[in-house]
């Protein structure tokens, strides 16, 4: 298959403005979501990660089977790694005991793993490159690790290194500003780049959920976990509709 017919039958978006609204959107819900099912629903860290797995898990099949691109259902991939990266990183963090250094140091070996595993298998990580089943795999592999691991970083910094929602908000929001300014004055590796982005997307959108959801004592205004779920979802809903939803590798 040559270059460009690969390019053409990519089942991931490409990589815009709005991708990136869209992530930390998703991002942001899979923090709200993820808790209103462990915490406000009460069936704790296992059995939330455990239903969620099996969303992922068939979301990816589904996504894998598919015979091209579909911007609501690659989304809907998005939001549920996301999602069960918050309830599988806090069980990781609090009900395993190893905290959230133990939980991201760990994270990050998993990540790093799979981003050699995938390079080595295939010869590329870069998203455009994603038009083969393996690939495909290894591309949702590398998702779930970041996601969870955005999940234990926003956690530990808001909250063991005393950042605050907001103060960790500001830090992550700044470290991809650094990551921007990288992209546009330096030949820094683009898929490099891409990949510290997305890792610090989950962090920013973990600890703005946290904001929304969590008690005011703690530093949150206590919103309704159901209600701010639905309105990030709607917004998600929205962005797909309204921001460009090309295949990667596909010019306009």
């Amino acid at each position: 298959m040559s270059t460009s017919s690969e390019a053409a039958l990519s089942k991931v978006p490409a990589v815009t403005l709005g991708f990136w609204v869209l992530k930390i959107l998703a991002t942001t819900l899979g923090e709200t979501g993820g808790d209103a099912l462990s915490m406000s629903l009460g069936l704790g860290y296992l059995e939330s990660t455990a239903i969620l797995m099996v969303i992922f898990v068939v979301a990816v099949v589904a996504q894998i089977v598919a015979p091209r691109f579909h911007p609501f259902m690659y989304w809907a991939t998005i939001i549920a790694s996301t999602t069960v990266g918050t309830t599988l990183a806090d069980y990781a963090d609090r009900s395993l005991g190893i905290g959230y250094p133990g939980g991201s140091i760990l994270l990050l070996a998993l990540l790093l793993a799979s981003l050699f595993a995938w390079h080595r298998s295939l010869g590329s990580i870069d998203v455009e490159s994603v038009s083969s089943p393996r690939a495909e795999f290894f591309y949702w592999l590398t998702i779930m690790f970041s996601q969870t691991l955005g999940t234990a970083l926003g956690d530990w910094t808001a909250g063991s290194m005393g950042f605050g929602y907001t103060g960790a908000a500001a830090l992550f929001g700044g470290l991809l500003l650094l990551v921007v300014l990288a992209y546009l004055l330096t030949g820094v590796s683009r898929t490099l780049l891409f990949w510290i982005a997305f890792v610090l997307t989950r962090p920013l959108g973990a600890v703005v959920g946290d904001f929304i959801d969590k008690p005011v004592a703690q530093g949150g205004l206590d919103l309704s976990r159901f209600s701010a779920t639905g309105v990030l979802l709607a917004l998600i809903v929205a962005g797909i509709l309204a921001f460009d939803q090309r295949p990667a590798g596909r010019a306009h």
